[in-house]
């Protein structure tokens, strides 16, 4: 999304972990959309799109175990990543 690469949801989730999470991320990003003027709901809404983000792997800790290093919100066109997400956008 404009230049940058994003980390994918752990693959390694079940269907049902990951469809429950997904769901849950989903009502987190409506109680954003909804907390308009209401501060505190806006941070609670926020913490909960941050939890589930998490719990699918795009945030947090690295789900992969063969040491390559984490370039979510790098701009691709500085990673090792340029030469293929050239070929994509």
């Amino acid at each position: 999304m404009r230049g940058r690469l994003w980390r994918a949801a752990n693959p390694g989730l079940s269907r049902e972990d990951r469809d429950r999470l997904v769901a849950d991320l989903m009502a987190a990003r409506r109680a954003v959309r909804d907390a308009k003027d209401d501060e505190e709901a806006m941070k609670a809404a926020r913490a909960a799109v941050h939890a589930a983000k998490v719990a699918l792997g795009e945030r947090g800790p690295v789900w992969w175990t063969d040491g390559a290093p984490d370039y979510n919100r790098h701009m691709a066109r500085n990673t090792p990543y340029a030469d293929w997400a050239a070929g994509v956008e």
